[in-house]
């Protein structure tokens, strides 16, 4: 519960919606991509390099994961097209003989299909989740604020905040 608060903390905050929304959609990578492979430490170096919200990427991940196992046969799908292309047949020979690529297992059609309808969706999602966290504190955020109780909690807050200085 404490995650969603911090998550609309964010969101109502004064951060940058573009990283709020990459947030969503680095966690949206890691959640439809199977966790424990080598692809996901280029998705957890730009985590860790890219200021972005933790709060949003946590909530994201557990949204997309379980989003990714009803997604599955298609993931599956898409691996298999890709791994059967017959213009591919050289190059995935040539890197499955190397031990690098082997490792990264490429050749899995879940791990193929995933990664490539994960980092294929992620320029639209980007634009979608910037738009709905703009729209959101546009429409949203303005009609909140407009309830009674809102605001009698952001005076107390304000009040609470002067008796500490105060003391």
């Amino acid at each position: 519960m404490s995650l969603l608060v911090r998550l609309f903390k964010a969101l109502n905050a004064n951060q940058h919606p573009g990283q709020i929304a990459l947030s969503f959609v680095l966690g949206m990578i890691l959640g439809l991509t199977p966790l424990f492979f080598a692809h996901n430490l280029f998705t957890l170096m730009l985590v860790l390099l890219l200021r972005i919200n933790l709060s949003a990427l946590i909530v994201a991940t557990l949204f997309f994961s379980g989003l990714s196992y009803l997604l599955d046969p298609l993931f599956h799908q898409a691996g298999l097209w890709i791994l059967q292309m017959e213009s591919l047949q050289p190059l995935l020979t040539e890197w499955y003989n190397q031990a690098f690529w082997r490792w990264i297992n490429f050749n899995n059609t879940l791990v193929m299909g995933s990664v490539l309808v994960a980092y294929g969706l992620s320029v639209p999602a980007f634009v979608i989740f910037w738009v709905l966290v703009k729209s959101y504190r546009q429409r949203f955020l303005k009609w909140v604020n407009q309830f009674k109780i809102i605001q009698i909690l952001k005076g107390a807050k304000e009040a609470e905040w002067l008796s500490g200085i105060v003391k």
